[in-house]
């Protein structure tokens, strides 16, 4: 019996279809709210209760979602109990990948469409199991592979050892963490020394490329120096072409339905990590032109003349490429951003950056911070600080008259882009189209 405390977190939501689907019993609790990762649990009868120490029974396996602490009444009397073995997220998942070929996807930005992309493809190979930051986690019986998204907050990912990893680009994040852009470095540097067959690593990146690696590796991007290079770009807006070349020759030709730079260059990772497989172009090809994608990545709907696009970007890089990506597929439209910050620290580390990006769009919203946002992050700011560096921005709440009061800004592209909840939000704005 495993029972998961925060099972609705998204990396915790996914484990937990995993350790399911292996054919094990699984229950969770977690906060009464309603949260999109939930719905794949119920799919499989997992029973999702309130925190409660009563769910805490001998003999569990309990795993701690890493948000939580001994204050916790589960967590209490989980690590109380001789009887229940625990284990926090990070440390299960490290143990659970030993039993497959494992590929780990790390990164700043990029980690969930590229793990679900690369899963894609695998999937055409080998039964293939995967843990997506977005909730999804599968595991076939017979799983020969395992991809999963694997996290630097807190150096969590050096709990894990896996065949291969990739390394998407190293921009510095969890500010509230790290103290500096070396020490971010440095656990990304480490964990690639722990892989144990192969790395490919994306070579456009200077902080990537500063990396000492001495395990077996590739480089892949769009610059001279890449062993796994993309030549002749050709980007519309209904998808995007290249050549790829590996070592100098020519390996393939590759046209995806996708648009915006990053998914270029991660479409070219999984290529590269395919060649350390031995799969064929035309397999890479056919496997990646048939992707659909993950949840909370440009994931796009239409009403009435008017585009929604809900996206997880939280951090002021993965602005920018969002409201590029727009402007690309829509280069005659309206882009107007809605932005929800979920951390204080990043918005007051990045204020300024943050501005730059979101002046990109036409027009810019800004929410509140989450109620239970962190406040012990010692940090004194409101949206209001943000605000004041976006002429003509506005600062707007979340309920009905304010999603009646944006839909009166269409016809336009509505680009909803935040880690936090922003969606439900998009979904009351449509109804006033």
């Amino acid at each position: 019996m495993y029972h998961f405390i925060g099972i609705k977190g998204s990396g915790m939501a996914s484990l937990a279809e995993i350790v399911a689907d292996r054919g094990e019993t699984v229950s969770g609790s977690d906060i009464e709210k309603y949260i999109f990762t939930q719905k794949p649990l119920e799919e499989r009868g997992i029973r999702i209760t309130g925190f409660d120490e009563t769910n805490i029974q001998p003999g569990m396996t309990v795993i701690i979602g890493n948000a939580f602490g001994d204050d916790n009444v589960e967590v209490k009397k989980a690590k109380a109990l001789p009887s229940v073995t625990c284990y926090y997220y990070h440390e299960f998942l490290g143990k659970l990948l030993e039993e497959y070929v494992s590929i780990s996807v790390a990164g700043t930005h990029g980690k969930t469409t590229t793990t679900g992309l690369l899963s894609h493809v695998l999937e055409n190979v080998r039964p293939t199991g995967y843990l997506i930051g977005d909730g999804s986690g599968k595991m076939p019986r017979d799983s020969h592979y395992f991809v999963l998204e694997s996290c630097e907050y807190q150096r969590h990912f050096m709990a894990y050892h896996p065949d291969y990893a990739m390394i998407t680009n190293i921009e510095l994040d969890h500010v509230d963490y790290y103290p500096d852009l070396t020490s971010y470095r440095q656990a990304f540097e480490d964990f690639a020394n722990q892989v144990k067959k192969g790395v490919v690593l994306f070579g456009d990146d200077e902080n990537v490329m500063q990396l000492k690696v001495k395990t077996a590796h590739l480089y892949y991007g769009l610059n001279e120096h890449n062993d796994v290079r993309a030549q002749n770009v050709e980007e519309r807006e209904d998808g995007t072409s290249y050549d790829v070349y590996y070592k100098g020759a020519l390996f393939g030709h590759f046209d995806f339905p996708f648009v915006g730079k990053p998914l270029l260059w991660n479409t070219l990772g999984v290529i590269a990590i395919g060649i350390m497989e031995g799969l064929s172009a035309k397999l890479l090809q056919d496997a990646i032109a048939g992707f659909g994608g993950v949840k909370r990545r440009f994931i796009i709907e239409e009403k009435n003349g008017n585009v929604y696009i809900d996206d997880y970007a939280h951090h002021p890089t993965a602005i920018k490429y969002m409201i590029e990506a727009a402007r690309t597929k829509y280069p005659d439209r309206k882009i107007i951003a809605i932005f929800k910050p979920d951390r204080y620290s990043r918005i007051y580390y990045f204020m300024d950056r943050f501005a730059e990006e979101l002046k990109q769009a036409d027009e810019v919203f800004l929410c509140h911070f989450p109620q239970n946002a962190a406040h012990e992050e010692g940090i004194s700011i409101t949206i209001a600080d943000l605000a004041e560096k976006i002429e003509g921005s506005h600062i707007t709440l979340e309920d009905e008259a304010a999603a009646k009061e944006l839909a009166a800004h269409g016809p336009a592209v509505y680009l909803f882009m935040s880690s936090k909840d922003i969606y439900k939000f998009k979904n009351k704005v449509k109804e006033f189209h």
